[in-house]
């Protein structure tokens, strides 16, 4: 293999994951899986960078030789440490004053920041757009600008593009070079909770379980793993044979809280090695649903970067008349509620009390903490009262909560998408989450009243929304219904788990 340019790109995805700058360069691209985290991220981008410089920036050599204010598209190269090459795409170059090849004015790199610090990643990459713009403009470039956020509330960070600075990109750039040099990829990293928002995750997904990886373990971050591997716990099947007793004595000098867990890693080992559940407590999972004459599923969409639960969903599911809950949620009523800036949040708030008020007796089910804690934040800053809040956390029952007290499943993790997949059902829209609803959201926003393809595009956006959000609900159902079975068995027929949901 010929030793590729050292990018910025590269630079970026090697500071995230070796793993995944080898796999950038070297990979099958056929593999990849797109997701909507860099759309997303580029999304930010345009509207801090909108923000900063309101005109329309140029575009590369003859922007900078124009003395545009702002600058996109230049292509840097220069030679790198142990004659590497290096290429660089600043995504924002802003003009200041100085003096340059161009003229009586220079220019300084640009980054939008996600997040809400700045990282290594962050000041390495500036690093590297700032020696290489140096170079190029026959100017220094002793700052750089960070941007965060849009309009009104737009951050701006100054970063020092000091010697040290430059000495630590040094080091990464050769640590780098040295792993693209190898004809086999990186290890796989040890905390792979962040693997969801990257292309690249299908690929080692499969090669964490084939190898028994102890990341695949339910409850097992970076932390833990190495406090195991020290152990000489190397994988799933080591773990899966550890005596709990033995285990937790080994742990205890870590922390008690490492001992507490030694018996439930080892538990879940067990348990994802045979495929079989199994039960931890014989009551009933769902005590609330026994006399209740139905329940509603509810499920927010959420912005998490700017703290927004843009979508309240619910369906209202009716006990049959026979006492049974229903498989078939076809005449369920779907009722979604938007928080749109322009109706203020008091009218959502209104909306949804009216609705909830017509259902005074019905638990209100969902998956993990996100919805108890959105609608009680809702409801404080509203102004609702603590006998108000009572009633409504009295109602609020955390189906993934009961499933963890009840369950220990042969799952990797037990969020809705692993548990509700395991028993069979299956999301109408492939390929959607979260991140892509959120994306659909900004573009429907963006565009909606827009006429032609965006407006379009826009309420077909909305549409997709509504049904992703939907389905979540749909899926909590799906594990409701197996906990109230509380047999432990799968259904006989996985697909009709799903096709009955929607009435097929």
């Amino acid at each position: 293999m010929s030793a590729p340019p050292l990018t910025d790109r590269l630079l970026r995805s090697w500071l995230r994951c070796r793993r995944r700058a080898w796999l950038d360069q070297w990979g099958d691209p056929n593999v990849r899986q797109w997701n909507a985290h860099r759309a997303l991220a580029l999304s930010d981008q345009l509207r801090s960078f909108q923000s900063l410089l309101p005109q329309r920036p140029a575009h590369g050599e003859a922007g900078c030789a124009a003395g545009a204010p702002g600058v996109v598209g230049l292509r840097l190269k220069a030679q790198g440490p142990q004659a590497s090459q290096l290429e660089a795409h600043p995504a924002l170059l802003e003009r200041v004053a100085g003096a340059s090849r161009w003229g009586k004015f220079a220019y300084r790199p640009v980054l939008a920041r996600q997040g809400r610090r700045l990282t290594r990643e962050h000041r390495l990459v500036l690093a590297l757009w700032g020696r290489l713009l140096a170079g190029h403009q026959q100017a220094a470039v002793p700052q750089a600008l960070v941007v965060a956020g849009e309009g009104r509330s737009l951050q701006r960070e100054r970063l020092s593009l000091s010697v040290g600075l430059q000495h630590q990109l040094d080091q990464s750039l050769e640590r780098l070079q040295a792993d693209l040099g190898q004809s086999t990829p990186p290890a796989l990293v040890s905390d792979r909770k962040k693997c969801t928002l990257c292309s690249w995750r299908g690929l080692c997904d499969q090669e964490a379980a084939a190898s028994g990886h102890l990341s695949e373990v339910s409850g097992i971050g970076a932390k833990r793993r190495e406090l195991l591997l020290e152990l000489g716990i190397s994988n799933l099947a080591d773990l899966a044979a550890r005596d709990p007793a033995r285990l937790a004595d080994q742990l205890e000098v870590h922390g008690e809280q490492h001992r507490e867990i030694a018996a439930q890693l080892v538990g879940q080992a067990q348990v994802q090695q045979s495929g079989e559940p199994l039960c931890l407590d014989g009551g009933p999972a769902l005590p609330e649903l026994a006399q209740a004459p139905g329940v509603i599923l509810y499920d927010i969409e959420s912005d998490p970067d700017a703290r927004d639960d843009f979508l309240h969903g619910f369906v209202v599911v009716e006990r049959g008349s026979d006492g049974s809950w229903p498989m078939d949620l076809s005449s369920s009523r779907y009722q979604p509620l938007l928080a749109l800036f322009e109706h203020g949040e008091a009218r959502l708030w209104q909306r949804l009390s009216r609705f909830l008020a017509r259902y005074p007796t019905w638990p209100l089910l969902h998956y993990g903490e996100t919805e108890a804690l959105g609608l009680v934040r809702l409801a404080r800053r509203q102004g609702a009262s603590e006998a108000e809040i009572e009633r409504l956390v009295v109602r609020l029952v955390d189906v993934h909560a009961r499933l963890r007290r009840h369950w220990r499943l042969p799952v990797s993790s037990y969020g809705l998408k692993a548990v509700a997949s395991w028993l069979g059902f299956a999301w109408s829209q492939k390929g959607v989450d979260g991140a892509r609803c959120l994306l659909w959201w900004r573009q429907w926003r963006q565009w909606r009243h827009e006429p032609g393809p965006r407006g379009r595009a826009s309420r077909h956006h909305l549409a997709r929304i509504f049904l992703y959000n939907r389905d979540d609900s749909y899926a909590t159902w799906a594990v409701a219904r197996w906990l109230l079975d509380g047999s432990g068995s799968r259904p006989d027929s996985p697909s009709d788990l799903h096709a009955a949901s929607r009435g097929r």
